[in-house]
């Protein structure tokens, strides 16, 4: 079954205008086509949303923005809240909660590598400042730093810290938290190419990059494997596999604002020191729409 926040959670992009301002047009008008488009939760300023080039006041115009769309449609807003600073994720997530959001994502401590056991005060100090739902992020790819699996668990037992984004790729580390992990305790995958298999072993949905193009076909397919239909479900995992890979054919999110532009929906420029994507990068990029049938 899906998720506290739905079986598609879309990692949103942050609009920019050409000039590198916030784009509060553009980020209304993508979180719309987002929710119109498979999204059940938009997750706003987390690491697809360029967050450590975001000021605060920015990310409260665009979380009030979002939030503001989302009551329209019934749907949710995550935001993203984890910085390496205990402090500074606090403030952000008091905000966050006071721009009515409907959780937060934190995400693990980047840089700094604190120990496991300041994993677990880190995060327990700001789940405490709020009485939104926490749901963590675990990335060791980007943050240099693992939560382990007995550290999860530990966290697991704090009542508002609802889950996590896994971005491990380690699929019997994922198996054994979802069987160890109190009930209710949601495990999303953090990776488009592995939605197929978190949903066989029963993961609560994805967090998507893949979504802002794709959003109905990942839905589509998560459906198809909770109601048995495992063979149709992975023939979309295979027609998908291409696109997924091709938007990360360099650092995320370089490719989607690529894509994003291609099919005229609002991205604009990455904020430094993210740059635009190559010529060789858009050409994966423009080869894998054209075969998924987006151009």
């Amino acid at each position: 079954m899906p998720g506290r926040f739905g079986a598609v959670a879309t990692a949103m992009a942050t609009p920019f205008t050409a000039d590198g301002a916030l784009d509060v047009e553009g980020v209304a008008t993508l979180a719309a086509h987002l929710y119109d488009h498979g999204t059940d939760t938009i997750v706003a300023a987390g690491t697809t949303g360029e967050s450590p080039t975001l000021t605060i006041d920015e990310k409260r115009i665009l979380w009030e923005t979002v939030v503001a769309v989302a009551a329209e449609t019934g749907k949710k807003v995550l935001c993203g809240t984890g910085t390496y600073s205990t402090a500074e994720s606090i403030e952000l997530t008091i905000l966050a909660e006071e721009c009515g959001a409907d959780g937060v994502l934190v995400v693990t401590p980047y840089y700094n590598k604190p120990p496991q056991r300041a994993l677990v005060q880190h995060f327990s100090m700001v789940a405490g400042a709020t009485e939104l739902p926490v749901l963590l992020y675990n990335i060791p790819g980007r943050t240099a730093t693992r939560i382990e699996h007995a550290t999860l668990l530990a966290l697991a037992a704090v009542p508002n810290i609802v889950g996590v984004k896994d971005s491990t790729g380690d699929f019997d580390g994922a198996t054994r938290l979802m069987r160890e992990a109190p009930d209710g305790f949601d495990v999303y995958t953090g990776d488009d190419w592995s939605t197929f298999e978190y949903a066989c072993l029963g993961g609560a949905g994805v967090v998507s990059v893949a979504a802002h193009l794709v959003g109905e076909r990942m839905a589509e397919m998560i459906g198809l494997v909770e109601s048995g239909d495992v063979a149709a479900a992975r023939k979309i995992h295979e027609d998908l596999a291409p696109l997924c890979a091709a938007l990360f054919c360099t650092t995320s999110p370089i490719p989607l604002k690529a894509a994003l532009e291609m099919l005229g929906l609002p991205g604009g420029p990455l904020r430094p020191p993210m740059f635009a994507a190559t010529d060789d990068e858009r050409a994966t990029v423009r080869s894998a729409l054209a075969d998924a049938g987006l151009l």
